[in-house]
């Protein structure tokens, strides 16, 4: 699809601050479409000056009255799209927007060009507190009437369009002509399955900035649009339900920001893998356990579940594939059946798990529901006072014995994290425990500082934690196949090559939720982990399959507790597999 933006600015009397809003703008090169909205005649000078002085990159079209945001919108839009352009930003006419990031726009559009991006407001101290909350009452109907957060904020006034998109709905349906434009449009555009994508962009209220939203009128024009709206989700509700069960279209599906192109390594890469839910529902979960207590605020995961079972297609066909590996690597009627009941159970104990984490660091998980299935092992170590690098995996729950060894044990250990995947979820652990960040290393790969860092922690006495079932984002072509639940599986280099590097002990450890208390299994695995370089690649995938194995046999212990909701057996692309 070719790509020909402009940018679209509806105005109404804001004479003031228009120049300033069009300086910013012509910088970018695009050509400018300003509409009119039958301004007063003071407003028609100043944009008459522009004209002139833009000539051939601004496009003057006026509105013999005022029709509102919405009609001004749909008229710049219906103009772009007649004189051949692809895509339209508009963007309000009161600078309340950074020009500065139209770049980011176009290049998310470019990269996706059948995609709707929005912008995601910033805001600092200026914004009016009563606009602010007012706002979220339209979200919360919003996320209602699509079956979908994906629309983050649909009210913003910075965002772009496919113009072939958005002109065959503004010609097929009756949409509002004022302020309740921008939140019908980008519903129904919802509706009719295009994809969305948000770019996070400051918005700031100037002290003496004028605003035509009519706080009566305005209002009871957005609520009439979403009683509307609501009907309509009704109306469509077996179709909007279907939906969720089945792929968007090809073109909606594979688009990614910041992407040029979709790959198989796009559905296979957990790093790619957007965070789900929000923070300000994960930051109700933890006001409940403060408030209710957890075993009353637990039953809130059922619903939360059962939504996320429903429109979480990626996730779900990750844990039956993952069920069909156990099947095919267990003996008869010894695992649970691939399908949808399993799928929700496995995605329960995920939720329970996480659930677990946050009641554990705000303090309502006592150590002696966590238990050690043998301490000697552990005991041993300690009393050496040797550092080792522990391997575990995302089965079981790693966090909930790191939240009960901070609170009182003198044990040093330090958690290898790949966070940037959940940083919402680790905001909120953190706003509850000021001992969350302490001990935590984020890293990106293992790289050559990462490792001399690592060394001199261990040298300390430390125990290092690292997880051995993912690949780091920066790793994906350092892996070796290992046989693992009946099919080969890849593996990452680096949890093998930095315990050479360190010359330490290695064990592994896992922590299982078994009834209603956690058990932890701390297990040797190498006094030394050597990796000759002349047959390096054969003792990486030695080392790798002895992991795997472990690992599975874990997994067969408590098979809903592995949380890898992505498929874990396509092979990575973007290097060599099982390169040295």
């Amino acid at each position: 699809m070719s790509h020909a933006a402009c940018i679209v600015i509806p105005i109404y009397n804001h004479k003031d601050a228009i120049g300033a809003t069009v300086a910013n703008l012509v910088v970018h090169g695009l050509p400018l479409f300003v509409v009119d909205d039958g301004s007063d005649a003071a407003t028609q000078q100043v944009l008459a000056a522009l004209a002139q002085q833009y000539a051939g990159q601004l496009t003057l079209l006026r509105l013999p009255v005022n029709g509102g945001k919405g009609a001004a919108v749909m008229a710049g839009l219906r103009a772009a799209h007649a004189a051949g352009y692809t895509h339209a930003l508009q963007i309000d006419a009161d600078g309340q927007h950074d020009a500065s990031d139209v770049p980011r726009f176009l290049d998310a559009s470019r990269a996706n060009p059948q995609a709707v991006i929005l912008g995601s407001p910033i805001y600092d101290a200026s914004v009016p507190k009563a606009r602010l909350y007012g706002r979220y009452l339209t979200h919360v109907w919003v996320w209602i009437e699509t079956l979908s957060f994906t629309i983050r904020d649909s009210m913003c006034g910075f965002r772009l369009y496919p113009l072939d998109i958005a002109c065959a709905l503004i010609d097929s349906v009756k949409l509002g002509t004022r302020m309740d434009f921008d939140i019908e449009i980008l519903v129904r555009l919802h509706w009719r399955r295009v994809q969305f994508i948000a770019i996070p962009t400051p918005v700031t209220y100037a002290i003496d900035g004028v605003s035509h939203f009519d706080v009566l009128w305005d209002n009871v024009r957005i609520s009439g649009t979403h009683t509307r709206l609501v009907a309509g989700m009704l109306a469509r509700l077996p179709l909007l339900l279907w939906h969720k069960l089945t792929p968007r279209r090809a073109a909606f599906a594979s688009a990614r920001a910041g992407e040029g192109k979709a790959s198989a390594e796009g559905d296979a890469a957990w790093w790619r893998m957007a965070e789900r839910g929000s923070r300000l529902g994960m930051r109700l979960l933890a006001l409940g356990c403060k408030t209710i207590g957890p075993r009353l605020t637990a039953w809130w995961l059922h619903p939360i579940v059962a939504y996320f079972l429903i429109t979480g297609r990626p996730a779900r066909d990750a844990s039956r594939r993952y069920f069909e590996h156990l099947a095919q690597a267990s003996a008869p009627h010894d695992t649970p059946r691939p399908g949808w009941l399993s799928a929700y159970r496995h995605m329960l104990a995920f939720a329970q798990s996480g659930f677990d984490k946050l009641t554990a660091w705000s303090g309502h998980v006592e150590p002696a529901e966590v238990c050690f299935h043998d301490t000697g092992v552990l005991d041993a170590l300690l009393d050496s006072g040797r550092g080792a690098l522990v391997i575990g995996s995302h089965l079981g729950n790693l966090e909930m014995a790191r939240a009960l060894a901070t609170r009182g044990s003198k044990t040093k250990v330090t958690a290898i994290v790949y966070t940037e995947h959940a940083r919402r979820f680790n905001s909120v652990l953190a706003s509850t425990n000021r001992n969350f960040s302490q001990h935590m290393l984020e890293v990106s790969d293992f790289g050559p500082e990462t490792a001399l860092m690592m060394h001199e922690r261990v040298a300390r006495g430390e125990l290092l934690v690292i997880v051995g079932d993912r690949t780091p984002a920066h790793e994906a072509g350092r892996t070796t196949n290992a046989e693992f639940l009946g099919a080969p599986a890849p593996f990452a280099h680096g949890p093998f090559v930095l315990a050479h590097v360190l010359e330490c002990p290695v064990y592994l450890f896992f922590c299982l939720k078994e009834r209603d208390s956690y058990r932890l299994y701390f297990e040797p695995f190498a006094e030394r982990i050597e990796l000759p370089r002349r047959d390096r690649a054969q003792h990486l995938a030695a080392w790798a399959q002895r992991y795997a194995t472990r690992l599975e046999y874990y997994c067969r212990k408590a098979p809903y507790q592995w949380f890898n909701f992505f498929d874990f057996w396509a092979r990575p692309s973007g290097g060599a597999h099982g390169r040295k």
